[in-house]
């Protein structure tokens, strides 16, 4: 005897368990979970840590625009970490770190909070016009 095919269907059912019973897959990691968070981020974040640091005892920092740019747009010997640039008429001052040679010096993210903020203290205190260790007493000692 012969048993009846059963016919087929003419779409696809929509999935709602995954072959193993326990349903469809989430994200790997929710957002609020570091490992969601890129390394751009992630130094964005190192670089605005410093900054607030630093506008507690220069409330001055509030008017200075702070960047972060990957790599250095000029050929220069030597690669800068970072650049400070002085007002101009309609352009306010800027604090240019660069991501990428900050990170190749640093092997972890302590060294690199560390090496971060001694850029941003450095070019504070160029823009500035004073020595590092006024802006931060604690420059150099991390």
């Amino acid at each position: 005897m012969d048993s009846p095919v059963p016919p087929h269907p003419s779409e696809p059912r929509p999935r709602r368990r995954d072959r193993h019973g326990r349903g469809m897959r989430g994200p790997v990691a929710p957002p609020q979970v570091p490992l969601s968070v890129s390394r751009a981020e992630n130094f964005r974040d190192l670089v605005q840590d410093s900054v607030e640091r630093l506008e507690r005892r220069w409330p001055q920092l509030t008017d200075v625009d702070f960047m972060v740019l990957d790599v250095p747009s000029t050929q220069e010997e030597t690669v800068p970490l970072g650049r400070a640039i002085s007002a101009e008429k309609g352009r306010p001052a800027q604090i240019v770190i660069y991501r990428r040679p900050v990170e190749i010096r640093t092997k972890n993210r302590d060294e690199r909070a560390l090496l971060v903020h001694e850029v941003v203290v450095e070019q504070v205190a160029e823009l500035l016009g004073l020595a590092p260790e006024s802006v931060d007493p604690r420059y150099g000692q991390e």
